[in-house]
């Protein structure tokens, strides 16, 4: 059995996108689909702060309108990786291990990359290493495929010999299930369990930077990452039964 996660990439992705990383033989980055428009992961990702929630945003430069993410250049113009680091050092300056959580940054940030893709991959497969990940790495760029949505992904775990996709929720309003199954992929999706774990700043908050796990468990990060994939009937039904009970 292969479980294979294929997910577009994201800047210092939230511990979700890692729970994925430990259940997956192969992560492939999602890196040859376009662009997103609008407010997106892509390019963002939030920190707690003593004032609560902040962004931390890379700016990019617009070139082609359907530029893909591996093509879509970083723009160096303003001073935004200082900021970063200096905007990360004070919200963290009282975490455990947050000199350890910015020295990731620092590290990612020193490599200078040039597009948007080089810079979410290297702080993701660089947290990974961190958190004592072994799945294999690669990029949809590398081996190329045609077609949309499902077709599109099962284009790409076809010559990773892959038996298992694991995804997330979303997955649920647009995957075609059926033809994975007829493919001999099953599919699996998360069941995210967003266990609380020790945090600055206030209530406990799931969503925001891998990094804030980092900075406040150290070594002991790797155990908070505990969420299991379940069937894709099971999770058809726990979504139907949420819906019903919304509804009443």
């Amino acid at each position: 059995m292969k479980t294979v996660v294929i997910l577009q990439p994201q800047f210092f992705p939230w511990r979700g996108v890692f729970e994925q990383i430990r259940l997956a033989d192969e992560f492939v980055h999602f890196d040859d689909v376009q662009f997103p428009q609008g407010r997106h992961f892509t390019t963002r990702v939030q920190i707690k702060t003593a004032q609560g929630p902040l962004w931390l945003t890379v700016p990019v430069v617009r070139t082609a309108a359907r530029a893909t993410i591996a093509e879509t250049e970083i723009d160096y113009a303003t001073a935004w990786r200082e900021k970063h680091l200096r905007t990360f050092a004070m919200s963290y300056a009282r975490a455990p291990f947050g000199a350890a959580a910015r020295a990731i940054m620092e590290d990612v940030y020193g490599e200078r990359p040039r597009t948007i893709a080089e810079l979410d991959i290297a702080a993701l497969e660089r947290c990974a290493a961190e958190l004592r990940l072994t799945a294999a790495f690669s990029r949809a760029s590398a081996t190329p495929v045609t077609g949309a949505k499902s077709a599109r992904l099962i284009a790409l775990l076809r010559p990773r010999d892959a038996t298992c996709y694991v995804t997330g929720h979303g997955a649920l309003h647009y995957l075609d299930e059926p033809a994975f199954a007829g493919d001999g992929i099953e599919v699996r999706v998360m069941a995210y369990a967003c266990t609380p774990y020790p945090q600055l700043h206030g209530a406990f908050d799931p969503h925001v930077s891998v990094l804030d796990l980092i900075a406040n468990l150290g070594p002991e990060a790797p155990a908070a990452l505990s969420s299991p994939a379940i069937p894709w009937v099971e999770a058809v039904a726990s979504k139907a039964i949420a819906t019903a009970a919304l509804a009443s």
